[in-house]
């Protein structure tokens, strides 16, 4: 993983869902630096411990009661990834 400064956003991104407009913050944590790589048959996700805490909240914001299917958060390289990455989009289904 890469050694630059961190491509996590620098301030709180809020989120508003368009179904229920209830509004949904994910933060990243001080220091967050998460790498997605795609090598071909797997995925992996490379991250530092602020980074999978990051990862783990967004995952809990989506987890939330009231948070409707479909819920979605997009990351991409630059835009909370480390320059290099696949993008990465985190989505809540509650279809089985």
């Amino acid at each position: 993983m890469a050694s630059e400064p961190s491509a996590a956003p620098s301030m709180t991104t809020h989120v508003s869902t368009a179904t229920d407009e209830i509004t949904r913050v994910f933060t990243w944590e001080e220091g967050a630096r998460i790498e997605v790589r795609n090598l071909g048959g797997e995925v992996v996700i490379e991250a530092n411990a602020a980074g999978l805490k990051t990862l783990a909240d967004h995952l809990l914001t989506l987890a939330q009661d009231g948070t409707p299917d479909g819920a979605h958060l997009h990351l991409e390289e630059n835009n909370g990834l480390e320059e290099g990455s696949v993008g990465l989009v985190l989505e809540r289904c509650d279809d089985e």
